[in-house]
């Protein structure tokens, strides 16, 4: 494998990872604009754009974009994320410049079409439904919202119904204009791929783009804080964070190791305790949600509602007692586990070129999975208790969903902390 980085003259990165040993390749375009970037009048309009991508272009139809790269068997999509948008496709090493071609026209030749605007905004209303009547999936929105009060990291990425109702095409095209640039974007691609083709193909095929704009938001302040909402379900859906790192935190990685050793598995302190001693819930696990200035760590679990005190208590009883459980046999799996599984993901293609493309929007260059590997090894079980008692001292986050008469209010839930150990990790 060798990874290759350029810069085209009008700012646009280009990184590569090429593996001759493979039949294909993924190419896609990752814009540094999320939903973050947004007001509240437009909330929703990066991930609308990016649906709105695929609707036409002044050369081709939707159909014809959809059959272009599926003709050949590959495959086109996309996602929003709070701080970046993507466009990728997959294909077989010969059709990588169809690839590159469609996402050029895509990104520089949309033409936001009417008809196709009010299509579009239908599906995006189901879409925020379908997530509305999934409670595992539209907790962690509330659950951001409380973390981050009044804050634009805090909104849904698919925006409200109402906001979304209001979009316009002349929204959409000043969303592009002010916030789509060169200088934001990166090229990704991996797999049976050669550097220079890519580069080559991406100073022709992008030579259009609008080379600088101004995209700013405001820092994320956490605030901690607390959603309730009472619905007719068999569970009880139940989120409890606190402020966590961003990704260029020098401790991310002990952070990650405390993800994996509380709730990252079946043989984790969280599993083993709620689910398999108690049988409090059939799933929980602990997350880390990082951002470039900000971030947080969660536990999610689904419980019955008459069992939500006893799960918050022993939740919180795992939490104090942390310190004594991070022996040295436990430290090594959790760390054999987070390295294997970033391992084991980055054998995918599509895996690896979001993996590169992000660490350039991120970080200004590519992290080896030699490096990533060396971090997770140098945690120690000091680094995972002074990361513990920094995270839990901070003000908790929690978002129920369902029968909530029986939660517990934060006032009465105890976390502890070690301020001296706050005091050398901060």
């Amino acid at each position: 494998m060798t990874i290759g980085i350029s810069t085209l003259t009008n700012g646009l990165r280009v990184i590569t990872d090429s593996n001759d040993r493979v039949e294909s390749a993924a190419v896609g375009v990752w814009v540094n604009v999320g939903s973050r970037n947004e007001t509240p009048e437009v909330n929703g309009i990066a991930h609308f754009l990016e649906h709105m991508a695929f609707k036409g272009t002044t050369t081709r139809s939707a159909q014809q974009i959809a059959e272009s790269v599926e003709n050949v068997g590959g495959y086109l999509n996309a996602f929003t994320s709070r701080e970046t948008t993507a466009y990728y496709a997959r294909v077989l090493k010969e059709d990588v410049s169809l690839g590159v071609e469609i996402l050029s026209d895509i990104l520089q030749n949309s033409v936001f079409d009417q008809q196709e605007i009010e299509k579009e905004r239908d599906v995006i209303l189901q879409e925020i439904s379908q997530a509305n009547d999934t409670p595992d999936d539209i907790i962690f929105d509330h659950f951001q919202a409380a973390a981050y009060k009044g804050q634009a990291i805090g909104r849904s990425i698919l925006g409200p119904q109402d906001v979304v109702r209001s979009i316009q095409k002349d929204d959409l095209n000043k969303f592009v204009s002010e916030k789509y640039a060169a200088s934001r974007m990166v090229i990704a691609a991996t797999g049976n791929i050669n550097h220079e083709d890519i580069v080559a193909m991406a100073e022709e095929k992008f030579k259009n783009l609008k080379t600088d704009s101004a995209v700013a938001f405001d820092v994320a302040a956490y605030t901690g804080g607390e959603f309730k909402e009472k619905r007719d379900l068999e569970q009880l859906h139940v989120l409890l964070g606190f402020e966590g790192v961003s990704m260029g935190h020098p401790q991310y990685y002990a952070a990650s190791v405390l993800a994996t050793l509380m709730g990252g598995g079946m043989s984790s302190r969280l599993f083993q305790e709620v689910r398999e001693n108690r049988g409090l819930a059939y799933s929980i696990y602990a997350f880390k949600s990082c951002f470039s200035d900000s971030g947080m760590f969660g536990i999610y679990a689904g419980t019955s509602p008459h069992q939500a005190e006893e799960l918050l208590e022993v939740i919180s009883k795992e939490v104090r007692g942390i310190s004594a459980y991070v022996t040295t046999d436990i430290l090594k799996r959790s760390k054999a586990q987070l390295k294997a599984s970033l391992l084991m993901s980055l054998e995918n293609v599509s895996a690896r070129c979001e993996q590169l493309a992000q660490h350039m929007l991120f970080f200004g260059r590519p992290i080896s999975r030699a490096e990533i590997i060396d971090r997770v090894e140098a945690v120690t079980a000091d680094d995972i208790v002074m990361m513990a008692d920094k995270i839990f001292s901070s003000k908790p986050t929690l978002a129920t969903l369902g029968d909530t008469s029986k939660v517990p209010s934060l006032d009465t839930m105890n976390f502890g902390a070690n301020t001296e150990a706050v005091e050398k990790i901060a």
